[in-house]
């Protein structure tokens, strides 16, 4: 999406026109082996069903997280964090911290495979962006870090380092083909969702 422009806020990147965030006809461009091999996959999947009829679709998931989440440094971000700030680990911060993604809770997409699978006639074949869309979007730090003090009462320190190759200063996900043809659309929202996971994590700290 290097095509993409993109407007830098005081908090955040954004898109600067695509309001409903990236949808599913954008081309796909990928800038890691992650990426390579996670749009092979898409691939894969709708020629299954283009070619064999299998009623195969395609969920390309945005940042999924929730309790009994494990996240570490390069996977599972927002679950990393939130891990590291209760047991006293460090977080690095790569980048400016305003890079945005959206975040969809575990409830949410859970709900969605149901219904794919309910609709699998409309669904079969098609290819649905699965994220928190516009309306839970969240900058990695310079928006999370804040609500995460908060909800825990206290400063979180952190370290800063450069980009890493491949980061993304924004994406976030049109979600409005799945609330069209599924009638599905994200419910929990981010401070609700957050403190889910926070509470959790707390409860647990004797799994890290």
């Amino acid at each position: 999406m290097d095509d993409v422009r993109l407007v830098e806020l005081d908090k955040r990147w954004q898109y600067a026109a695509l309001e409903h965030g990236c949808p599913e006809a954008q081309p796909l461009d990928f800038h890691s082996p992650y990426g390579c091999s996670k749009g092979a996959g898409d691939q894969y999947v709708r020629d299954y069903a283009r070619i064999y009829g299998l009623r195969t679709v395609v969920f390309r998931q945005s940042c999924i997280y929730g309790p009994r989440q494990f996240g570490v440094e390069d996977q599972g971000w927002l679950a990393w964090m939130i891990i590291a700030a209760v047991t006293g680990r460090q977080i690095t911060i790569y980048g400016d911290g305003k890079q945005v993604r959206d975040v969809l809770h575990v409830n949410d997409l859970l709900e969605a495979y149901d219904l794919a699978i309910a609709k699998i006639e409309t669904a079969r074949g098609q290819v649905y962006n699965m994220g928190g869309g516009v309306s839970n979007v969240l900058a990695i730090w310079s928006e999370f870090g804040p609500l995460l003090e908060r909800l825990l009462g206290r400063k979180i320190p952190v370290a800063h380092a450069d980009w890493r190759p491949g980061d993304q200063r924004v994406f976030y996900a049109d979600v409005r083909k799945a609330e069209r043809e599924l009638g599905w659309k994200p419910r929990t929202g981010l401070e609700q969702g957050i403190r889910s996971l926070v509470e959790w994590v707390q409860a647990n700290k004797a799994l890290f």
